[in-house]
């Protein structure tokens, strides 16, 4: 068996992958990056699959991290490729009887945000609008958080929302609640209240769960409504960081699949890829997930019991499970609600088939419990803002349903469900959109996350690769053990999203995982002072 020697192999070329490379390459260490597939990038990709010309980002949509993200400015992604644009109206429901949606602007535009509230409850438009001020405060905090390994203080978030928010009545006492509940003894408006729900399942927060009302608080009201969208699709961000490695030297090898991680008297030195060994003198890193990192790659053989039952017993969704409807138009939704606001009509992101917060929550339970819902979704038309991602005079629209578990239904199933479910959702879509007829759409796809798991090794669908919960958050994830991004196979990092802080186009993953690194082979710090982290 032939060999290939390198200081580190890194294990999967999603964006955690790419950036984790970039900074062993130039931390001095020769680094190769093992990729299965043909391109790199993970679920941050782009393709043509329904049309010529048509371009759907099949999984990551909106960019809320770019502005502190520390690779876009450690390795000038802005330079070699990567372009943002950020809608005005950033998140809006519309609703099938055609009253007045609600539409959320980005930060600099919260006047506007403050008016489209205030036609439900301007009391809920001034608390929300104070609220969102007084989150986009602690970026710098929240980003530090983000990327830094986990602490063991459980009640941080608590902490800052005692501090932040305890003159609004807010504090550790709403923290410990679930984002639901929040949400309800918050805001009075039906309208918002279904709206935030959603906002709270797009970043994997189940509303239902306790302990809950501190990251809505915080997090999500950072993140809300302060998204970007990649020209071109988001694989340009991919293909920018492919580039930066390919700058730094980087070798990366596509479609090759590793097939195990060599362990020699208990530490990693190695992989085997289509049965040719690749030596890592020092380290190997696995962007994949937890379970195929340790129990096929590694092998139980080369673990504890405690590290085998660990990874057996970690879970995967109900909170990250999604399916990608695909849907080439020429004309894009044209929604009756817009009569009170044009607003609605060029939003980056807009929630069809909720009319009120019964409908949203009723949605993500039944997704939750394995129960396939109602048609109904998050959306977006990309080519309202970047022509590329369509032909001239035509549209490309994508969107987001929370489905079950990908185990939850057979194959024979999904496949029902690919065959049926985009035409019952359009059938919603046209009553809130009446353009939105069989002769404006030139036809669709729904990729389902039976097919997340087979393409992107999403295991189960789920996107960050583990539940989102107490015990598999913060310092408990992937599992206490594991939670610095070392294993017990000493030279074995994990740099992908079932490490903290889980999934999510910020490749914290991927830098927290060097700082360890960083740490254990005394290389240069990444830390940039004036960022702080």
């Amino acid at each position: 068996m032939s060999a290939d020697a390198y200081d580190a192999v890194v294990i999967g070329a999603g964006h955690n992958g790419l950036c984790l490379a970039a900074y062993l390459q130039r931390a001095g260490l020769r680094t190769c990056v093992v990729e299965r597939r043909h391109e790199e990038g993970g679920g941050v990709n782009t393709e043509e699959p329904v049309l010529p010309g048509f371009r759907h980002n099949m999984h990551a949509q909106y960019m809320e991290f770019l502005d502190i993200m520390p690779m876009v400015r450690d390795f000038g992604l802005e330079d070699i490729g990567l372009r943002t644009v950020m809608p005005e109206a950033q998140a809006s429901i519309a609703f099938e009887d055609g009253r007045p949606p609600v539409v959320l602007h980005r930060p600099d535009l919260l006047e506007r945000t403050h008016a489209s509230i205030s036609r439900y409850s301007k009391d809920d438009a001034d608390l929300y609008c104070e609220i969102k001020r007084r989150a986009a405060k602690l970026e710098p905090l929240l980003a530090a958080g983000l990327y830094n390994p986990p602490t063991q203080v459980n009640d941080q978030q608590a902490l800052i929302v005692d501090t932040i928010f305890g003159d609004l009545g807010l504090g550790s006492y709403h923290a410990a609640k679930t984002c639901k509940i929040v949400i309800d003894e918050l805001f009075e408006s039906d309208e918002l209240r279904a709206l935030l729900y959603r906002a709270c399942v797009e970043w994997g927060f189940p509303v239902d769960d306790y302990g809950t009302g501190a990251g809505f608080l915080t997090f999500v009201m950072w993140t809300m409504a302060n998204w970007k969208l990649v020209i071109g699709g988001t694989h340009n961000l991919a293909k920018a960081m492919t580039q930066a490695c390919y700058r730094e030297g980087v070798d990366l090898l596509e479609n090759t699949s590793v097939e195990s991680v060599i362990v020699e008297d208990g530490r990693a030195t190695g992989v085997v890829a289509r049965g040719k060994e690749i030596r890592a003198e020092k380290l190997v890193a696995s962007n994949a997930d937890l379970r195929q990192t340790l129990l096929d790659l590694v092998g139980p053989q080369h673990l504890s019991d405690l590290w085998v039952k660990r990874a057996k017993d970690f879970r995967y969704g109900p909170s990250h499970v999604l399916a990608t409807p695909m849907f080439c138009l020429y004309e894009a939704p044209h929604y009756d609600s817009a009569r009170w606001d044009p607003d609605v009509d060029r939003c980056f992101y807009t929630m069809v088939g909720y009319e009120g917060a019964e409908d949203t929550i009723r949605y993500i339970r039944d997704a939750y419990s394995g129960r396939l819902p109602k048609p109904a979704a998050g959306t977006w038309v990309n080519s309202l803002w970047d022509p590329t991602q369509a032909p001239p005079g035509r549209h490309s629209a994508t969107g987001w349903y929370f489905f079950p578990v990908a185990s939850s239904l057979t194959e024979d199933e999904w496949t029902e469900v690919r065959a049926s479910f985009n035409d019952e959702f359009l059938a919603v879509w046209r009553r809130h959109a009446s353009n939105m007829t069989d002769a404006n759409v030139i036809t669709h796809r729904l990729y389902t996350p039976d097919q997340q798991e087979r393409k992107n090794l999403m295991r189960e669908g789920d996107f960050s690769n583990g539940e989102f919960s107490p015990d598999q958050t913060g310092a408990n994830r992937p599992f206490p053990e594991a939670s610095q991004y070392r294993t017990e196979v000493e030279g074995l990092y994990l740099c992908g999203p079932s490490a903290y802080p889980g999934g999510g186009v910020h490749a914290a993953c991927g830098y927290n995982a060097f700082k360890a690194i960083a740490n254990d082979f005394d290389l240069p710090s990444p830390i940039v002072p004036e960022r702080g982290y």
